[in-house]
């Protein structure tokens, strides 16, 4: 492995400690050794310490901020977006279930992935819980080329034996080797992390998922990803094909698969027991505001979130979403929280986009904000990348107001520079 990038950067620097606690240190120093945070503070405070052959890069004017975090995004449906007028099933049997079958072919796989990572640096995200398709060819890929460039992944095939296209069905008998061998080629090499990925509950016979299951019982400390409670016909379907389950969360629970690090997307129609269970077992979800308004599936209650204490992470989850922008995704969820009279500030927003996304993904002791020793995964921005937000910010009183105006006008436009472990991504963003 090369050495990693030992460097400092001068800009506005704003990360979160806690939840409630963000710390905002204009005119601050970032200082980057081996790849890793050594120490940030006030230019007066980092200068001192700073050893002379460190290469200054200079940002002043902009805001470094820890990079953003996706909860839940297809690597194999960006040729899906913006595809019109249609509701969640509908519109995987129309679009995505179509779409995911080129992937069989390594060529368009290699090359639409490589698209899609490049998507998200160009929009400031650094790490990513990702579906790839149910190809393990394709999951190999994802890891590769998410290596190649240094990203701090989590992902896993995407598992469904049923209620798809033929040509997207796993034999299931296949579902225990081939996540085993996915697991033991790529989990925890570079930073790359494997989750278990029934698609939902849907597409996997109980077979399939007790077979994941015991995947989890010889891996404990692996997480899952899925979809749960996207849509009243889903939830209706999934209690017709698992008569036995006490709701659509018990699906997953009684094969054992929740816990911490597990990430359950939308989740907009949970009973209270379901509530009561994630908070148990400290499963997270991800709201994913793009998508569940665009095929009209409903609003997240982000309050009942807060009150279960559950761990939450936003998700752009392209294709049914519409941005690979976390800013646009923030800026969704706080209409979809203001047409239920909830609250949802800037702070919210950007506590949830770097440590809170960290936190739900489990992966916050490497990532999500700029202690001493964490990865130096960040973002640059140029808060004033249009001119109608130069106008606007002209007005501007404190911090919390830019962020505001940042969180809902701003787009990939206010992606200056991506770094990862200290270094710098071409990102090529339009001005």
């Amino acid at each position: 492995m090369k050495d990693l990038a030992t460097l400092c950067l001068k800009a506005d620097l704003l990360h979160f400690l806690s939840e409630t606690e963000m710390e905002f240190i204009p005119n601050g120093m970032l200082w980057i050794e081996n790849g890793n945070v050594k120490k940030m503070g006030t230019a007066e405070f980092v200068s001192k310490e700073l050893a002379s052959d460190v290469p200054i890069v200079d940002y002043t004017g902009k805001l470094i901020l820890p990079g953003f975090i996706d909860g839940h995004v297809h690597a194999v449906q960006t040729q899906a977006i913006a595809s019109y007028g249609k509701q969640l099933l509908d519109w995987l049997e129309s679009y995505t279930f179509p779409l995911e079958q080129k992937f069989e072919d390594p060529q368009f796989a290699r090359s639409a992935i490589r698209f899609f990572l490049n998507q998200l640096l160009k929009n400031g995200t650094t790490s990513a819980a990702i579906f790839p398709s149910r190809h393990a060819e394709t999951s190999a890929i994802l890891f590769e080329e998410a290596s190649e460039l240094n990203m701090r992944i989590l992902a896993g095939k995407t598992a469904m034996d049923r209620n798809a296209p033929q040509a997207l069905c796993d034999e299931t008998g296949s579902t225990y080797q081939e996540n085993s061998l996915l697991i033991n080629t790529y989990h925890q090499k570079n930073r790359l992390s494997y989750l278990i990925t029934p698609r939902f509950a849907i597409t996997s016979t109980p077979e399939q998922l007790s077979a994941l299951g015991k995947i989890k019982k010889e891996y404990p400390a692996m997480a899952m990803q899925t979809h749960i409670s996207e849509n009243k016909d889903e939830v209706s379907y999934t209690k017709k094909l698992f008569p036995k389950a006490k709701n659509y969360l018990d699906v997953y629970d009684r094969e054992g698969l929740l816990g911490k690090g597990t990430l359950l997307a939308h989740g907009i129609y949970l009973e209270e027991e379901e509530w009561s269970r994630i908070a148990e077992t400290q499963t997270s979800l991800v709201h994913c505001p793009t998508s569940n308004l665009f095929l009209g599936s409903g609003l997240f209650n982000i309050q009942k979130c807060r009150d279960y204490a559950i761990p939450l992470a936003l998700g752009s989850d392209v294709g049914g979403g519409i941005s690979f922008s976390m800013l646009k995704t923030a800026a969704e969820a706080y209409k979809v929280a203001a047409l239920q009279k909830m609250k949802f500030t800037a702070r919210d927003a950007f506590y949830l986009l770097t440590l809170g996304g960290a936190k739900a993904l489990n992966i916050d002791q490497f990532v999500g904000n700029f202690e001493t020793g964490k990865e130096a995964d960040f973002v640059i921005i140029d808060p004033n990348a249009s001119e109608l937000m130069q106008a606007r910010l002209a007005l501007a009183k404190d911090i919390d107001e830019l962020l505001f105006v940042l969180m809902i006008l701003g787009d990939e436009r206010n992606i200056e520079a991506v770094y990862l472990q200290g270094e710098k991504k071409s990102v090529n963003n339009h001005r």
